[in-house]
């Protein structure tokens, strides 16, 4: 084999073939306080929804920016609000709820901001005494139960998960909270993640901090699949492996992680939170998302760990500087473990989501957009059985038709350059986040395609299908309007991979109370018909499908 070249992290070039965009449209509408719909309400069907799609669409993201007078600062501060689309026989019904977090009923009685959120600092309660308030200052920031990310399963049972230790179990059918449920009571973890992966029987796997006097863990958690009993939540929850920082007063951030059939892969990325910062926020009077920073001249580490064993993996895996909120799959062929992710060449992304930039219009909003990190698709070949014998300076990436590198420099690095799991004509669509796969049956598995929104705004105002036979596209896009992440619903007895289809909820800041359901073939990515929903939505997070009989 010939040497390779190993890309210098500190010469490494963002992609030259990003647009610069004028003209967006100011989707502050999107971003702003909606009200509830607490009980269920007929929507208007145009086109035909498959008669076989039974089940109810639940969304989770932010409803609520405001209490009073105090208003709140990050896109990810917002009230969770939780949505319901029952689907069935080809009819749709629509409610919502705020989450009736312990963060949601104080800031109500209030009438103010009483809990801080990530971007946002509650001030101390006027109506305390000079020195009470003082004191207040000292005290370490109370982790909010603000549940606004996602919708999570775990022994059967839904939750809706934010990134502290709080959870909250609630009912599917109605939205109501049933149980709020303390990672920290199972486990010796001050959080996990909102994207936990599952094995075909239902085994959970999650991620978590742990933070010591001896300094911060990452921890690799599993949940058994089955309850013993009626009321169980997490019990029987474990932490099988515990990782250490490179820098265990400054570890990564990090949203999510990758799996394969035997490996959690936990990707080390150099959004760095100083721990100093964030326990002192109170007293510097900053918000918690203050002590997060991007590291440029950091390597990306990815860190291998048998799921089985719990063995944490000697070798380490290294790219340059990238950022990462999410991963689309990981499977292993052939003595190579292939793992697919959305990632940018910058770690900005965060601070530019405040709400204040999200609300702006004309060119102001344009420089936001155009100063936001772009994220695409990539593809890294890791090789799992590198030896002392492996030879050095050389790629052993084996696969002809993959233009991913992977060379070993010393006894436990190997340094990995990506493919691009696209095209020149992602370009045009901003990028793509918020992919999804045929879950169930492709997870940990070769697949062929991946769904997400397109990025040509700060929301995704495009549905993308990617083709990675031939990396090629398929789009849905109407002017205008904004579709949310999609998610893909097999049909009954499908054979084909993207057999079903795919669900989105498509928003439009100029016209009030012009929401939609968009149900696509998954396969031909042309629309089979919509429910418009006469109400305005906030443009939320993450949702999922639940199947019923």
């Amino acid at each position: 084999m010939a040497p390779v070249k190993v890309e210098n992290p500190d010469e490494a070039k963002p992609t030259g073939k990003t647009k610069v965009i004028t003209g967006l449209e100011c989707i502050a509408p999107l971003i702003s306080t909606v009200e509830e719909t607490p009980e269920p309400i007929p929507t208007t069907v145009e086109g035909t929804i498959p008669s076989w799609i039974n089940g109810n669409f639940l969304r989770n993201g932010p409803g609520k920016f405001e209490f009073g007078n105090t208003h709140y600062n990050h896109w990810f501060d917002g009230m969770a609000m939780l949505h319901q689309f029952k689907i069935q026989n080809g009819q749709v019904t629509y409610m919502s709820r705020f989450l009736q977090s312990d963060s949601y009923k104080k800031n109500s009685e209030s009438n103010r901001i009483m809990m801080s959120e990530f971007g946002t600092l509650a001030m101390p309660d006027p109506c305390k005494n000079f020195f009470q308030r003082f004191l207040s200052r000292f005290e370490i920031i109370e982790p909010t139960d603000n549940a606004s990310v996602s919708f999570v399963k775990y022994k059967g049972d839904y939750y809706v998960s934010t990134e502290t230790n709080f959870m909250h179990k609630v009912n599917p059918e109605n939205l109501e909270m049933l149980e709020k449920v303390d990672w920290s009571k199972f486990i010796a973890v001050n959080g996990a993640t909102a994207h936990p992966h599952y094995d075909p029987d239902g085994t959970a796997y999650n991620m978590g901090n742990s933070y010591r006097s001896k300094g911060t863990l990452y921890n690799i958690i599993r949940v058994p699949p089955e309850k013993t009993e009626s009321k169980d939540t997490l019990q029987g929850a474990k932490v099988i492996c515990s990782i250490v920082p490179v820098n265990k007063s400054h570890p990564s951030y990090y949203h999510s992680f990758a799996m394969s059939e035997n490996y959690v892969v936990f990707i080390e990325q150099p959004i760095k939170m100083d721990l100093l910062k964030i326990v002192t926020c109170k007293i510097r009077g900053k918000a918690l998302n203050q002590g997060i920073y991007w590291d440029p001249k950091q390597e990306t580490i990815f860190h291998l760990v048998d799921k089985r064993s719990g063995e944490v993996i000697p070798m380490k895996y290294h790219t340059k500087a990238i950022s990462i909120f999410h991963q689309i799959n990981a499977f292993e062929k052939d003595g190579f473990l292939m793992l697919d992710i959305c990632c940018a060449d910058g770690g900005q992304a965060i601070s530019n989501y405040l709400i204040q930039n999200l609300r702006k219009s004309g060119d102001a909003l344009d420089k936001v957009y155009n100063t936001t990190d772009r994220t695409f698709p990539r593809r890294f070949v890791l090789p799992l059985n590198v030896t002392s014998d492996t030879p050095t300076g050389q790629n052993l990436n084996t696969w002809p038709s993959s233009k991913a590198t992977c060379v070993k420099i010393s006894t436990d690095k190997v340094f990995c350059q990506h493919e691009d799991l696209h095209g020149d004509d992602l370009f045009e669509y901003g990028g793509l986040e918020f992919p999804q796969i045929n879950y169930n049956k492709f997870n940990t598995r070769p697949y062929r395609y991946f769904y997400g929104c397109g990025f040509r705004h700060m929301v995704g105002d495009s549905l993308l299908k990617m083709d990675l036979k031939d990396k090629t596209l398929k789009v849905w896009q109407l002017k205008g309007f904004y579709p949310s992440e999609p998610v893909f619903v097999p049909s009954p007895d499908a054979t084909d991979e993207d057999e079903g289809v795919i669900l989105s909820v498509v928003l439009t800041p100029s016209q009030d109370k012009g929401t939609f359901l968009l149900v696509l073939d998954a396969k031909t990515f042309e629309e089979l018909g919509r429910a418009n929903v006469p109400v305005n939505m906030a443009y939320g997070f993450h949702g999922t499908f639940s199947t019923t009989a």
